[in-house]
This record gives structure tokens, sequence and C-alpha cells, in this order.
């Protein structure tokens, strides 16, 4: 009985340091931090990988041999708006498999599947692009040589473990830009 105010005590003062924690951390979690979020809160809201790579055609193990990550060239944006930028009137017409977004235009690291991949379509070689057919394209907002934000970055690698473990891809037949940090 005589420790009963020392353990109440040492209780306020854990849940006061565990509140001031939780709101220095919050606080922090919107900054760019090259190690990574404090607060997982923001970066699992974005989804599951194993979601995203789900597509509604099963595809074949062998189908795709390839992985290449390059730049919109846009600031900003998601699939309607590239689609509209890149003078498109449908954004199925994209051409590429996965979009990784930068917070302008939607939420930063959220990766969208266009539908190219939902039904295991080839990315048509064209215009700047001469891959082939087993090629999984995926398109990051940003230019080359600007800043590519950490959760871009750390869910673009996400994407490409899974993906290069789904379909048996090596990592020299991955390509990355120029100035992609690793």
């Amino acid at each position: 009985m005589a420790n009963q105010p020392r353990a109440a005590k040492i209780l306020v003062s854990l849940v006061a340091a565990m509140t001031v924690g939780a709101a220095v951390l919050m606080t922090l979690d919107h900054q760019s931090i090259s190690a990574g979020a404090f607060s997982l809160a923001s970066y699992s809201s974005l989804g599951s990988i194993g979601d995203v790579i789900a597509a509604k055609e099963p595809a074949k193990d062998n189908r795709w041999t390839k992985i290449e990550i390059f730049y919109s060239n846009t600031k900003g944006g998601d699939i309607k708006q590239l689609a509209s930028l890149s003078g498109l009137t449908n954004a199925d017409d994209l051409n590429f498999h996965f979009l990784v977004c930068n917070g302008l235009g939607t939420v930063d690291g959220q990766i969208q599947p266009t539908e190219k991949w939902l039904n295991q379509w080839s990315a048509l070689p064209g215009g700047v692009w001469y891959g082939s057919t087993s090629t999984i394209r995926v398109c990051i907002i940003g230019e080359a040589n600007k800043t590519t934000s950490d959760y871009q970055i750390s869910r673009t690698e996400e994407l490409i473990d899974a993906l290069s473990r789904r379909f048996n891809i090596a990592r020299t037949s991955i390509t990355y830009p120029q100035d992609w940090r690793l």
C-alpha cells in the first residue's frame, strides 16, 4: 500500500512522456528524413505492395523478364493528370505499368497500377522507349536530377523487390535512372 502513490506518479509520468514523444514524432513525420519516416502511420496507410501488384488477369511466371524505372518529367500528378499532361484522352493509354507519386497530386509514395498492369498487357515500344514486350515499366513522378522523396524511393524499392521475387527477375535486368539513390 505504501508504494501506490509512487506507482501512480510513475504511471502519470510515463503516459505524459509517451504523449509528448508521440506528438514530436507526428510533427517530424511530414519532413524529409533520409533514414526514413519516424512514424509508420502515414507509410503504412499507403497500402500493401501485394495489393498493388495484384492483377485482374493472372500473370504467367515467365511473362516478365525486365524492369525499367524512369521519371515522368513532371512536377506532380496522378494517373489521370499524367494522361492529360501527355495529351491522352484516357489514362488506359499510358505506356507503363505502375506510377509512384510524390505528394503533388496524390499521397507521397502511393503506387498506382495502370490498366496495362491490371490486364497484364505489354508496354508498347516507340517514341523515346524501345524496350521489349516483357519489360515492366515503373514511372516515378518527378524530374531527372531533382529531389525524389524518401517515400518514393522506399516504396519503389519495395515494389521492385516484390516484382523481382514474384517473376524471378535478376538484379542485372533492372534499369534505374542515372541519379537514382539505392
